[in-house]
């Protein structure tokens, strides 16, 4: 395990790089459900793939041959990945539904009846329960956003935009959670969450699916004549990072790219996962800027994916992230200038802890070879905060590319 005041990087004894796509995961992430997922997203209004940008500046002050960021700030107007996951979920509980009463999506004034008589509901961060209530407010069905003690007013205002009643919860996510399950229990909502726990499952995996779109985007946007040599996924519950890796698994086998899961330090709950070699929960208020990643307990579907293709870990600080924020609205190394929250810089800035590192370059196989990619999951979700980090309004940074 290499510690700098940077970084906690931690390797994965459990990694296989031979290992092969199991039956289990299958169950949980294949090719069939995909092409469904990729069908019903790629067919919504305001659809397009993400840029992919080179940020040739940055790779070569790390000793890198090649740096991409896949860039979610404009997904669906949502401004994150999160609109691929949760809005699908959605839509997907809406058709099984109505499929147990014999009403088909075609059969537009029986489907719409249909959804107008269910609820559906989350815990978040911010920007799941964002996609939640905006697939609700799109596909015509009732939503309920559980939000815990430390998310921002602005991204509570940003989800009541889309038409969901919320409640503040006391506590921490995983607190959160709990509260959403407990009440969609009671009043018979049905939960839509991007993490898996005992007897809850099936939701979570059209979730993962429907974030493997990204995957494929950058795969095909990939500009390099050999695929990526490392991927540095930012964890939260750790859905994004298995559906990443799931996706790059099936396509390249052994010759899949080296995945490196980042956690925040205050949240850190893939670091102690892996070093237990189990799934283990982190307790505390979890409060870090990276409000996105703030979890203390891993997706046992996720865990099922990466504890086997997770090569390393990293812990980041909050620091890292807001240097991270600001490198990026600066175009700093001669990079053009973007717009990235929080959560969105973590998978970057390890890289760049990683790379400034000699113990953690030789560790990671980091060289001027090195082909790496990384998700921008979010731009300014929450733009007041953002200013306040920044310095200047997303809006300022966007014009500097007019």
């Amino acid at each position: 395990m290499s510690n700098t005041s940077e970084l906690i990087l931690l390797t994965n004894p459990l990694a296989r790089r031979e290992a092969p796509w199991t039956a289990a995961q299958d169950a949980i992430l294949n090719d069939a459900g995909f092409a469904r997922a990729k069908a019903t997203i790629t067919a919504w209004p305001g659809y397009a793939p993400t840029p992919l940008a080179s940020l040739g500046g940055i790779a070569a002050v790390s000793g890198i041959g090649a740096l991409y960021y896949k860039d979610e700030a404009s997904r669906f107007g949502l401004g994150s990945f999160k609109a691929l996951g949760g809005a699908y979920a959605v839509w997907r509980v809406l058709c099984d539904t109505a499929a147990e009463k014999g009403i088909s999506p075609d059969d537009r004034e029986a489907f719409t009846a249909h959804a107008r008589t269910l609820t559906v509901t989350c815990a978040t961060d911010g920007n799941h329960g964002r996609s939640v209530a905006w697939g609700a407010q799109t596909f015509g069905c009732n939503c309920v956003i559980f939000i815990h003690a430390t998310v921002s007013e602005g991204r509570k205002r940003e989800i009541e935009r889309y038409g969901a009643r919320i409640v503040r919860s006391a506590g921490n996510y995983d607190d959160s959670v709990h509260e959403a399950q407990v009440t969609a229990d009671r009043e018979g909502w049905i939960v839509v969450s991007d993490t898996s726990y005992e007897g809850y499952t099936d939701i979570p995996k059209d979730v993962m699916q429907g974030y493997e779109l990204m995957a494929a985007e950058a795969i095909g946007q990939w500009p390099e004549a050999g695929p990526p040599t490392h991927i540095f996924l930012q964890t939260g519950v750790g859905g994004l990072a298995a559906a990443v890796a799931a996706q790059y698994w099936r396509r390249y086998g052994a010759d899949r790219p080296m995945i490196v899961l980042v956690d925040p330090l205050q949240s850190a709950c893939w670091l102690e996962s892996i070093r237990a070699g189990q799934p283990t929960a982190v307790k505390g208020d979890l409060d870090t800027l990276m409000a996105g990643l703030a979890c203390g307990e891993i997706s046992a579907l996720a865990w099922e994916i990466l504890r086997h293709c997770a090569d390393a870990v990293v812990g980041l600080s909050d620091d890292a992230a807001v240097d991270g924020m600001r490198m990026l609205a600066e175009g700093r190394h001669g990079d053009a200038p973007l717009v990235a929250g929080e959560s969105a810089v973590a998978g970057l800035m390890a890289l760049v802890a990683a790379a400034a590192d000699p113990e953690a370059r030789v560790t990671l196989q980091l060289d001027i070879g090195s082909r790496v990619l990384v998700f921008g999951t979010e731009g300014a979700t929450d733009p007041g905060l953002y200013r306040e980090i920044v310095g200047r309004s997303p809006e300022a940074i966007r014009e500097r590319l007019a």
